[in-house]
């Protein structure tokens, strides 16, 4: 109870001074900028999207494969379990359990450095955005432009405006 009242607290305090500039100043420019669509829409964040599909798809299918010949390994061993001495089922069960845990281990490997990598690209974006945002702010003006919020008024929204700048300077 008493984080949701310091939440509300935080939040009110925040809101109510650019409320009250707002009242007292009808004149403020307020911008916001949905950075979700500028990951999905701008040219840069599609570029690289296609840039980490092309450098892990190669691991991916290896995965994909290695994924089918567990399922292989497995349905097999279901199957002739038992017609086969407790000696070669065991060495099976046994190669089973060492390729999963090899495929466990790739696995997680292969997304945390899918993560990275997106991390790094969308860190880059960002940063291509930030300085976007500072000259669209300078050149028409702007009191405050914000990003990811939880609701804004569709007139505030220049994320348009930011993707075309972005596509512009990757020209």
């Amino acid at each position: 109870m008493k984080t949701k009242f310091a939440t509300l607290l935080a939040v009110l305090s925040m809101t109510l001074p650019v409320s009250y500039v707002a009242a007292q100043d009808s004149s403020v420019k307020i911008g916001y900028v949905n950075t979700q669509r500028i990951f999905r829409d701008a040219p840069a964040a599609v570029k690289a999207a296609k840039k980490i599909e092309a450098e892990f798809s190669k691991r991916d299918q290896d995965l994909q494969n290695m994924a089918k010949q567990l399922q292989s390994m497995q349905d097999t061993l279901e199957k002739d379990a038992v017609t086969m001495s407790e000696t070669d089922r065991r060495a099976r069960e046994k190669e089973l359990n060492e390729l999963s845990r090899e495929f466990q281990r790739r696995q997680r490997e292969f997304r945390e450095d899918l993560n990275l990598r997106q991390n790094e690209e969308n860190a880059a974006i960002i940063e291509k955005a930030n300085r976007a945002i500072k000259q669209l702010a300078e050149s028409e003006n702007y009191d405050l432009i914000v990003q990811d919020v939880v609701w804004a008024s569709p007139r505030l929204d220049i994320t348009e405006k930011i993707i075309k700048a972005l596509a512009a300077d990757g020209k």
